[in-house]
């Protein structure tokens, strides 16, 4: 990892701070100088800091349990029909919390930034045509699982500490997308998932489902 396992301790994820700075800033200046419009004004910082809130999470144990990626909606949770392996979406609205953790433990084999547009994440072509970056993980078991953070509408920046030959567990928290956004995960064929379409998730909490004993 690119930062010390102390980075994500913070209650409010340090990338914010600049932007709580700004919307502070511009109330201040709304309060001493235009008065009832402070009022207002005053909605900028609470919705930034709601945006980077960094709320403690409970990862439930177990090698083989896939937890949640992100905080958010499950837009898509289906087998493909041509290489067998499960595809879930989650998309996360501007006020999820947008810090991204790892699903499973395991070694990052490889991470791909592709550029790309920014449409809307709810949407499924996002996941082709959006800006995104992809993690690929190797579990203790041999399964292969790739996590992919997805740009979308309104955001603008992918961020990602994790690197290659690193060995994280899961629930570590390894990066954050800005403002609107969408985390795809690439499951083993052989997983058994206890979630569905329209579900809420907690990123670091919510179980998605379980890997077989059995390598596919």
């Amino acid at each position: 990892m690119r930062v010390s396992p102390d980075h994500f301790k913070t209650p409010i994820a340090r990338e914010g701070m600049p932007f709580v700075t700004v919307s502070l800033l511009f109330l201040f200046l709304c309060l001493a100088l235009f008065h009832g419009w402070g009022l207002i004004a005053g909605v900028l910082p609470a919705f930034v800091l709601n945006f980077f809130r960094n709320p403690p999470r409970v990862v439930p144990g177990g090698g083989n349990v896939i937890v949640s990626p992100a905080d958010g909606k499950i837009v898509k949770a289906e087998k493909d029909a041509l290489s067998g392996r499960w595809k879930v979406a989650i998309f996360m609205n501007v006020f999820d919390v947008h810090l991204n953790r790892m699903p499973l433990s395991g070694t990052v084999q490889k991470i791909s930034y592709i550029p790309g547009k920014f449409l809307n994440a709810d949407m499924d072509k996002a996941s082709e045509y959006n800006e995104r970056n992809t993690l690929v993980l190797r579990t203790p078991s041999g399964e292969e699982v790739s996590m992919t953070q997805v740009a979308g509408l309104i955001a603008r920046r992918i961020v990602c500490y994790a690197e290659p030959a690193d060995e994280l567990p899961a629930g570590t928290i390894f990066g954050l997308i800005r403002f609107g956004s969408r985390v795809d995960l690439d499951l083993p064929g052989n997983a058994v998932l206890s979630v569905a379409m329209g579900d809420r998730v907690k990123g670091g909490e919510t179980v998605l489902g379980k890997l077989s004993e059995q390598q596919s």
